[in-house]
């Protein structure tokens, strides 16, 4: 499939990286069917149902085994032990995260990119000889911590860390944890062992049955020069390009639930008969399909923008990724309840599928920055740009 994306900068400009088709290549598209296959094959609904009381939300050969697909490695250069498809890792990687949610699976696959990108990019030769090979290979876990600094006092050549980070994803299965600190010098990141003196890592409940959160307390957690991550005082842009990849990852994911429910949909409309007549043929529910699936195809185009601004380093990255989770978080859950409604009493039991993409597109709306505040993201800087 061929997708068309037109935007530019608040200015006018073009956008480097944005204003350009997508093709997949034969290398992608096959990597992104042996992706469904293997999720099919290894990890189908059944199994992610019975996953609902497993403490980490999947199973570690599962994770394995998707690290040696190529799930954990594509945003790490192959001198660090990574490589891609493409050349542009993140075109490849939303290939898996729109797979996986077409399949509602489990498995920190943001998180964990977000990290192996941030280490590979920024950190030291130890750093990336200690964290990077388990990551890549699926043994270790990371989370990202970086959303909502931590307040951060210098005290010699050490940074204390104190304050608490929530939601974060697969916060209480990871051995390492990237985390934002706002210090005197400027922002700050270091990566802390999940298990160091004085943090605390709360799991919390959540709407989705397999992705897993937690709250990160740090009480006076203190870090050596050694776990810094770039320079000091000086990651605002790294943590604004961890959002990004964060944002577009879940765009992708949110897209490719949609996209599974909607062919459902479609499906079950074609299947079921009314007064001797499939419901698809009645025009009211033509209507209402025309409309998801132009929400469908707008929400593809737009997060297919926002992977190629942030893919190709353009100015206008942030921008972009605003606009689409400012778009995709309501219109998702818009499609996947009006699909409900069209099912019937069935759509609403526990039985059917469909609150297991509505879970997952709930949340996912809400993490990350709502709506709202990637809408309150674009207003900043389109004022800014205008002053």
């Amino acid at each position: 499939m061929t997708i068309h994306s037109g935007f530019s900068t608040a200015n006018g400009t073009p956008a480097r990286g944005v204003g350009v088709e997508f093709a997949p290549s034969d290398e992608q598209v096959f990597f992104q069917e042996t992706t469904r296959k293997f999720l099919s094959a290894e990890c189908p609904i059944p199994v992610v149902r019975s996953l609902e009381s497993a403490p980490a939300g999947y199973d570690a050969p599962y994770w394995r085994q998707g690290a040696e697909l190529g799930w954990t490695s594509l945003l790490v250069p192959a001198e660090a032990g990574g490589g891609s498809l493409s050349g542009e890792g993140l075109m490849d990687l939303v290939l898996v995260a729109e797979e996986m949610g077409r399949m509602v699976s489990p498995g920190p696959l943001a998180p964990v990119n977000v990290v192996a990108s941030a280490v590979a990019a920024g950190g030291s030769a130890a750093q990336q000889a200690a964290v990077l090979p388990g990551l890549l290979s699926g043994e270790t876990v990371a989370a990202w911590c970086g959303e909502r600094p931590v307040e951060g006092v210098i005290e010699g050549e050490n940074l204390v860390l104190s304050g608490r980070v929530s939601p974060v994803e697969a916060g209480a299965q990871a051995q390492h944890l990237l985390v934002a600190a706002r210090t005197p010098r400027g922002l700050m990141q270091v990566l802390v062992p999940g298990a160091a003196p004085r943090v605390t890592v709360t799991p919390l409940g959540g709407l989705d049955l397999v992705r897993r959160f937690a709250e990160v307390h740090f009480d006076g957690v203190v870090t050596t020069p050694a776990e810094r991550i770039g320079v000091a005082g000086d990651a605002a842009a790294a943590v604004e390009h961890q959002l990004q990849i964060a944002c577009v990852l879940q765009c992708a994911e949110t897209v490719g639930a949609m996209s599974r429910v909607f062919e459902m949909t479609l499906e079950y409309l074609s299947d079921r008969y009314s007064f001797g007549r499939p419901l698809a043929s009645y025009q009211a529910l033509k209507h209402r399909m025309a409309d998801n699936k132009m929400w469908l195809e707008s929400s593809h185009a737009v997060m297919t923008a926002a992977a190629g601004a942030v893919a190709g380093g353009s100015p206008a990255a942030g921008e972009i990724v605003s606009a689409a989770k400012a778009w995709i978080g309501p219109h998702a859950t818009e499609l996947i309840q009006d699909c409900v409604q069209l099912h019937g009493g069935i759509g609403v039991t526990w039985e059917h599928d469909l609150h297991l993409y509505l879970r997952r597109t709930t949340v996912n709306r809400v993490t990350h920055g709502t709506p709202e505040y990637h809408a309150e993201r674009i207003a900043t800087q389109l004022l800014g740009t205008a002053s």
